[in-house]
């Protein structure tokens, strides 16, 4: 028996169209053969003659078999083209299209094949039509988890407490990556003039916009700064463009204002030049929440500010601050002089410091700190005021006491001082204070003048040796 392979070798459904081509030739062209065989066995060969009837008879049989040869092979190079176009859109050209030479069984394949082509075609341009738009969907959503980042990091400085400059700086540079911008600015409300002044630009030619003014009745920016108008320069907002363009070197600009307890306090903007250039609403939107964070770190640090000023005691000692030692020393300068009594006032500073720091960290630093204040605060009287006015200083302000009575008890402070740290085994931790005396009239009648001129006497005894008070 053959096998199932072999079978299907044999089968003619198994072979191409050209194989079967040439057995349906065969078919056609045998009919006739086999009657001209006949013809010739009976008429030609035996009586050796080609009668007229005979060669007309195969004549025909040969034109019948090359006339159906044609119309097969017509019918077969037709699907040959179907079968080699499909193939080619299979490979991804579907831009190819079948040409219909007639209205049969053929051209409705091949109309058919059209169809599913375009259909394929409308498919891929809606595809892209998607992929266009999925792009813009992921770089809105890119734009937005960048602002988003920025704004954690410009909440996180302004939690942390950072310094105001370092928190502005930051807005500015992540401000500055919105909507294509080239770069951004910050205008910021100048009390005295009450004008506003670029202090923060980042970004491609920012340097050149450093120290430009705008005020309220500035034809730019005036109803920004009157009312809180967004301000928009692009190509929507020509007129805008134009003015912005010839003052600030920029085409296109986006602004807004940031508001302070009902009062504008700052402007923000970002800045390009590209031509027909549009702002999105959205680019508003996400710059409006920028100017947001900003006025929070402005509030924040005015606040921080005023809580310092409200603030007298020292966090680590428990002394007073400087802000209180300089506001009641003031006050007692000026009692002094209405009621003719002498004020003194005496500043300590712990010897080599700095250096003590370095070598045995900063808790041990604040150890020492808080034992030299305990000292100051037990030897003063009642009437005395003792603070921390810097890191390593300490001062004292001491009502209805000279000169040589505040010297006195400075030098005992100093003993003191000096017997505590002896104890220790390390002579690198064996802290001494040098100290200064200044007295009103004297050597001023402001506390400023005092201030000053203890802090001199201080410098004065370090010179001198250390370990004294001048």
């Amino acid at each position: 028996m053959l096998s199932g392979r072999k079978k299907r070798d044999l089968s003619l459904l198994s072979r191409g169209l050209k194989y079967r081509l040439k057995i349906s030739f065969y078919l056609i062209f045998l009919l006739p053969f086999l009657i001209s065989v006949y013809l010739l066995s009976n008429y030609v060969f035996p009586r050796a003659g080609l009668p007229g009837e005979l060669f007309l008879s195969l004549s025909i049989s040969m034109i019948i078999a090359i006339i159906g040869f044609f119309l097969i092979k017509e019918v077969f190079d037709r699907v040959l083209t179907i079968a080699l176009e499909a193939r080619l859109i299979a490979a991804g050209d579907i831009s190819r299209k079948v040409e219909i030479e007639r209205s049969d069984e053929v051209g409705d394949l091949g109309e058919a094949l059209n169809q599913l082509t375009q259909r394929i075609r409308s498919n891929m341009d809606e595809l892209k039509s998607y992929g266009r738009k999925t792009t813009q969907i992921n770089m809105e959503i890119q734009k937005r988890v960048l602002a988003l980042s920025s704004l954690l990091q410009i909440s996180s400085l302004v939690s942390e407490g950072a310094e105001l400059k370092d928190i502005l700086d930051m807005a500015v540079d992540k401000a500055g990556l919105l909507a294509e911008s080239e770069a951004a600015y910050l205008f910021l409300k100048d009390k005295e003039s009450d004008s506003f002044l670029i202090k923060f630009a980042v970004g491609y030619g920012g340097d050149n916009l450093l120290g430009m003014k705008i005020n309220a009745s500035d034809a730019v920016f005036g109803s920004l700064l009157t009312r809180g108008d967004i301000f928009v320069a692009d190509a929507d907002h020509k007129k805008a463009a134009d003015s912005f363009s010839q003052r600030f070197r920029f085409r296109n600009t986006l602004a807004v204002a940031v508001p302070l307890r009902n009062e504008i306090t700052a402007v923000l903007g970002i800045v390009n030049s590209k031509e027909d250039f549009t702002y999105e609403d959205d680019d508003a939107e996400l710059l409006d929440i920028f100017g947001r964070q900003i006025s929070i770190a402005i509030e924040n640090d005015f606040l921080l500010h005023k809580a310092e000023k409200l603030e007298i005691r020292d966090a680590l000692t428990g002394l007073f601050n400087e802000n209180y030692i300089n506001g009641r020393l003031d006050e007692e300068i000026k009692r002094a002089i209405l009621c003719q009594r002498p004020c003194s006032f005496a500043v300590f500073d712990i010897d080599d410091f700095a250096r003590f720091r370095r070598e045995f960290g900063a808790i041990s630093a604040e150890i020492s700190l808080k034992k030299v204040a305990g000292v100051i605060h037990d030897v003063i009287s009642e009437i005395d005021r003792s603070g921390r006015t810097a890191d390593n200083e300490f001062s004292v302000i001491m009502p209805e006491k000279n000169k040589r009575q505040s010297k006195e008890i400075a030098d005992v402070i100093r003993g003191k001082v000096e017997e505590m740290f002896s104890a220790e085994p390390e002579p690198g931790r064996r802290l001494t204070i040098s100290a200064g005396v200044s007295e009103n009239p004297l050597d001023g009648i402001t506390g400023r003048e005092l201030i000053e001129r203890a802090r001199s006497s201080v410098n004065l005894a370090k010179a001198q040796g250390k370990n004294k008070v001048v």
